[in-house]
C-alpha cells in the first residue's frame, strides 16, 4: 500500500477522515472532480444530497478501479458542497456512511471540505475529486 494514513498526536482526531497522509508510492492519480452521475450520465439522487455523495464515491471508486486503485490509495479528497451549511453534515456523513457500506471500504483520507454557490448543474449538490498514490 502506497498510502499511510496519521493523526498526529497535538492535532485533533477527527472520525470522518486523517489528519495527514503520507505517500510512498511511484504513481500519483489525479481524479476530476465526480459528481453524482450514473454510469447511463443522468444524476442520481436529484434533490438528495446523502445519495449525491455516496454516487461521487462509488464514481471515485470506478475511476481507481480503471487504474488498478482502491480507496486504499487515496492521499487526498476535495469536496466542494453548493450551498453549504453546517445543519448539512449529517446528509453529508450518511452518504460517506453509505458509500463506505456499498464499497466495503473505510474512506478516511485527508479531506477539506468547501461550500460553493453553484456546480456544473442546478441538480448537481456535490463534487468531490482525489488524489491516489499507486505503487
Amino acid at each position: 500500500m502506497a498510502i499511510t494514513l496519521v493523526n498526529p498526536e497535538g492535532l485533533p482526531t477527527v472520525d470522518a477522515y486523517r489528519q495527514v497522509a503520507v505517500a510512498s508510492g511511484s504513481r500519483t492519480v489525479f481524479i476530476a472532480g465526480q459528481v453524482a452521475w450514473g454510469s447511463d450520465g443522468a444524476t442520481v439522487g436529484v434533490g438528495d444530497l446523502a445519495a449525491q455523495v455516496e454516487q461521487c464515491y462509488v464514481n471515485i471508486a470506478t475511476a481507481l478501479a480503471a487504474v488498478g486503485g482502491t480507496f486504499d490509495d487515496v492521499a487526498k479528497l476535495t469536496v466542494y458542497v453548493a450551498d453549504w451549511t453546517p445543519e448539512q453534515m449529517p446528509q453529508l456523513m450518511d452518504g460517506i456512511s453509505r458509500a463506505a457500506e456499498r464499497l466495503g471500504v473505510v474512506p478516511v483520507p485527508p479531506a477539506t471540505l468547501i461550500g460553493v454557490a453553484a456546480l456544473d448543474v442546478p441538480e448537481h449538490l456535490v463534487e468531490i475529486e482525489a488524489t491516489a498514490v499507486l505503487d
